[in-house]
């Protein structure tokens, strides 16, 4: 695995661990380290001054990338009578109800964002167990659950992310891939922070950002000189 190989550690070797980069720098850094055949991707790890197990202090969200992802997403939609042709119209990869439930309980996972109308919630909560873990599981705070499936695939599309803290106070999320130039980089990260930070809980106390670091999917980690109180 490239993490514990000659790349990784000729790439780690590189970076000042304890230098907190100006973010063009970091982004270059990280982009350039480990060369493989595949895009990898440019993901962001925050460190947040909250604790996650207070319900007000659970940071969830989205926000759409000005430059994109540089992916396409397969989605699927949860969705009944004009809504499930609203879709298939929409570019929904895969569109259904109980038998897409069926499909997933027997081990189908070929999609990537999953989208369902309110009114479907009860059938998609029976994948609770199964999409949840994975990060999949439609959110009216991420915008995935909404009668509106034609804007919710379009923001997809064009570059939506959806975040949310994990046990540690940590939030990670891709902000575009190893191709894409810095100043298009930063410009995505900028767009992210601004999201996170507008959304510091009030009952957040002491610093809000801890810590910022980029990485390509298989490269190491660059600390980034950014800090919110």
């Amino acid at each position: 695995m490239a993490r514990q190989g000659k790349k990784y550690k000729a790439a780690a070797e590189k970076i000042d661990r304890n230098q907190r980069y100006a973010l063009e720098e970091a982004l270059d850094i990280a982009k350039n380290g480990v060369q493989l055949k595949f895009d990898q991707s440019v993901d962001v790890a925050v460190k947040l001054g909250v604790d996650p197990r207070k319900a007000d202090q659970n940071i969830r969200g989205s926000v759409v990338l000005p430059k994109g992802t540089g992916k396409k997403f397969r989605v699927l939609v949860f969705a009944k009578g004009e809504k499930e042709m609203e879709a298939k119209e929409a570019g929904a990869e895969f569109v259904g109800g109980e038998d897409m439930v069926k499909k997933i309980q027997e081990g189908w996972m070929d999609f990537d964002r999953v989208v369902a109308t309110p009114d479907m919630m009860g059938t998609v909560g029976k994948l609770g167990k199964v999409l949840g873990p994975r990060g999949l599981m439609p959110n009216p705070k991420t915008g995935t659950v909404t009668f509106d499936v034609k804007e919710a695939i379009e923001q997809i599309q064009a570059g939506k992310v959806d975040f949310r803290v994990d046990k540690s106070g940590i939030v990670h999320a891709s902000v575009g891939k190893s191709s894409f130039s810095v100043e298009d980089l930063a410009e995505n990260f900028k767009e992210f922070m601004n999201t996170l930070v507008r959304m510091k809980p009030a009952t957040a106390k002491g610093l809000y950002v801890r810590g910022v670091s980029l990485s390509t999917t298989m490269g190491p980690g660059v600390k980034v000189a950014y800090s919110v109180n």
